[in-house]
């Protein structure tokens, strides 16, 4: 354990300014609060806070940082007080001690909500001090270089998953490169140590059978660059063994299979060397074609500048190369740890407005999108993993987003308003669908519309969270609407149905007896069915409730034969919002339907002849009057056909020829029997009405190898 004064040392190495008086202090309060705590490996726990303080001191940050990570543990697991720090250290610091102690729950939960609430927390917190991150990695790694010493296999699994998903990522987006590294190989000690120790056993043997080839190369590749008279360092290593797995499985090829498992870095003076270096090594070497990257020109989102080149090295070896300035190094290795090197101030407000915070503002925003925990904890993993492609807009700025990003997260990356209103992109000079997968230098423009909204289809083939947030915004708004709407139509019924006039004025007094803050979210709820019209109506007028009649059961019979009057005019929506359609019946405009009120759900419709209603019968308050509506465009719905058709050849090319041609496109088939002569299948298909399938199902009897077809309900 590092003694107090190598602590201070430490610090006054890099910061001669520093205030060794506070940084003695935070030493003894921590000692003497955390006492005889003892972490699992049997150490004084207080072994902790110092070695966190240690890792940040490698990066040469403030003073106010390092005693933070003194502190970080003192309110969660002592009797230290915020007031008592407050009086201490100061209002800073204390922040910043508030800050990580109110992530520490982030650690060891099992259930994801939990997992994903605290995760807002850590973002929210960082997204006030940077510095808060920066603790609460050092924190990680220090916890990740113990884990071993915890007994159970499942809780060191769950860590190290946990540390995977969420702080290797965070540390790379900050540009902390050799904490991600670190993090990673330790979680891939814990959650695949076959893999890990099979890697190593490899790596070992190549040692074994030529243990100086890094060095020959380096020193190649030092004789090759000097000749030109550039003053250049040279660095080579093997590629770490989690590197090395994940190229594996992103490849799916083995160990045995990897051609570059060795990776050189060039430091140079300036910019305009970095360009001499490449130059000198494709002169020399043999390009790999496609694994070129010039981050310098187009630097990654968290600042990252470097050239990225693989060639067929000395002695043939293929290797990667990453050229860079010293200065560009220091940043790439440090990230934003930077920024507080020699008592610099952390960022201003403006400074936080700049590309290499970009990625954060993106959380930010996906965090105020996301309704439940688990969907913002979806979207950030999304938005944390994925390999980038870089695209540019017509004025030429540079957008970063993860492979296979599409126009529409194009669209969502410049401005929200862009996205939801986007209706079109060309790509290159060339319109294209929006559904079009992005490629490294595309230069795209977007297309938009002021009367265009979200489409919900968008969400299956966007891959950002920031996009994915704010159409699944947009579909629980909607949600909302529909419902509210529904619940109206719900509540005007069951008034008129007790012979009153609906107002929302009427609903105002019973807000209280519903817990309600307003009509519109008790109109909700009733349309999501969570209450009844009859319920509200009672409440309403309790009058009512005495008169109600003795009527328990719906007589079916009845319900089929009248004529629906007062029907609530129902149009075709998208499946998952306030209207569903019953899969038992598939049910069609044009069909006479009834709605089944569904708790959580709405209003499932069904045929006015579905069997299932039968289960409903005991249950009046749930049945309402709905009808189709037929203004608008035409929506599209699934009809099912049932058919037995001849075992010949070409029968089947014959029936799908028939549908098509009558405008109808099959989205399942299924075959339910077969025998030597025949066999019976269900079709389903896309139409927009009873009258659309009745003439598909005309065209299909007319066709020699049908024996017969009939709609199926099931």
């Amino acid at each position: 354990m590092m003694r107090q004064y190598e602590l201070v040392e430490r610090v006054k190495a890099y910061d001669p300014d520093a205030c060794e008086t506070t940084l003695n202090r935070a030493y003894v309060y921590a000692t003497q609060k955390h006492g005889s705590q003892k972490r699992a490996s049997g150490d004084p726990y207080f072994s902790h806070p110092i070695e966190v303080a240690g890792i940040l001191t490698n990066y040469k940050l403030d003073c106010d940082t390092i005693i933070t990570a003194l502190l970080h543990d003192t309110i969660e697991d002592t009797d230290a007080t915020p007031e008592e720090i407050t009086k201490l250290f100061g209002t800073n610091i204390m922040k910043l001690v508030d800050g990580v102690t109110k992530l520490t729950q982030i650690e060891l939960k099992s259930a994801d909500s939990k997992q994903a609430e605290n995760f807002r927390k850590l973002l929210l917190a960082m997204s006030e001090d940077i510095r808060v991150l920066l603790v609460k990695l050092a924190d990680r790694l220090h916890n990740m270089r113990t884990l071993h010493y915890i007994s159970k296999p499942e809780k060191r699994v769950r860590i190290a998953a946990e540390t995977l998903e969420i702080y290797a990522p965070l540390a790379e987006r900050i540009g902390m490169h050799d904490i991600k590294e670190e993090l990673e190989d330790l979680a891939f000690q814990h959650i695949n140590p076959e893999a890990r120790d099979s890697i190593l056993a490899r790596l070992e043997f190549l040692r074994e059978k030529d243990d100086n080839v890094v060095s020959r190369i380096v020193s190649e590749l030092t004789e090759v660059i000097s000749r030109q008279g550039l003053k250049v360092d040279i660095y080579g290593r093997e590629k770490r063994p989690y590197s090395i797995w994940q190229k594996m499985q992103r490849k799916n090829i083995t160990f045995g299979e990897l051609s570059d498992i060795m990776a050189f870095r060039v430091l140079v003076d300036d910019m305009p060397n970095c360009y001499e270096v490449l130059g000198y090594l494709h002169a020399n070497y043999k390009v790999v074609p496609g694994r070129f990257k010039d981050y310098i020109s187009t630097p990654k989102p968290n600042g990252y500048r470097s050239i990225h080149t693989t060639v067929l090295g000395p002695e043939n070896h293929r290797i990667e190369v990453q050229i860079r300035t010293r200065q560009m190094h220091e940043v790439n290795e440090n990230g934003v740890a930077a920024h507080w090197a020699y008592k610099q101030e952390a960022p201003t407000g403006q400074q936080k407005e700049g590309v290499q915070y970009r990625w954060l503002r993106d959380l930010l925003d996906i965090l105020e999108h996301a309704s439940e925990p688990e969907e913002f904890l979806e979207h950030t993993k999304l938005a944390m993993f994925q390999d980038q492609v870089f695209c540019f807009s017509p004025k030429g700025d540079v957008i970063a987003l993860p492979a296979r990003a599409t126009p529409v997260d194009f669209a969502y990356m410049i401005h929200t308003h862009i996205g939801d209103t986007c209706v079109g992109a060309k790509v290159n000079g060339a319109m294209v669908p929006l559904r079009t997968v992005l490629n490294n230098g595309d230069q795209v423009e977007i297309v938009t519309s002021k009367a265009q909204t979200p489409n919900p289809t968008w969400e299956r083939f966007v891959v950002t969270g920031k996009a994915r947030a704010r159409i699944r915004r947009f579909i629980r708004q909607q949600q909302e609407d529909q419902y509210k709407d529904l619940g109206k139509a719900i509540l005007q019924k069951a008034f008129r149905q007790e012979g009153y006039d609906y107002s929302d004025k009427a609903l105002e007094g019973v807000l209280k007896i519903f817990k309600q803050p307003s009509v519109d979210a008790l109109l909700t709820l009733v349309g999501a069915g969570h209450h009844t019209g009859r319920e509200v109506v009672h409440a309403v007028f309790p009058g009512t409730k005495d008169k109600e009649t003795a009527r328990k059961v719906v007589p079916l019979d009845k319900v089929r034969a009248r004529k629906h009057d007062h029907a609530i005019p129902i149009k075709g929506l998208i499946p998952g919002m306030a209207v569903h359609y019953a899969g038992c019946c598939h049910p069609l405009p044009g069909d006479r339907i009834v709605g089944i009120v569904t708790t959580g759900k709405g209003v499932t419709i069904h045929t006015i002849d579905c069997d299932t209603l039968e289960t409903f019968t005991e249950q009046p308050e749930r049945w309402l009057d709905v009808g189709w509506d037929n203004e608008g465009e035409p929506e599209h719905f699934i009809g099912r056909l049932g058919l037995t058709v001849g075992h010949e050849q070409g029968a089947l090319s014959s029936i799908t020829s028939v549908i098509a041609k009558n405008h109808g496109n099959i989205t399942n088939l299924r075959f339910t029997n077969r025998t030597t002569d025949f066999f019976e299948m269900l079709i389903d298909i896309d139409v927009v009405d009873v009258k659309h399938l009745t003439n598909i199902i005309a065209a299909l009897r007319a066709t020699p190898v049908v024996n017969a077809v009939e709609r199926a309900r099931g």
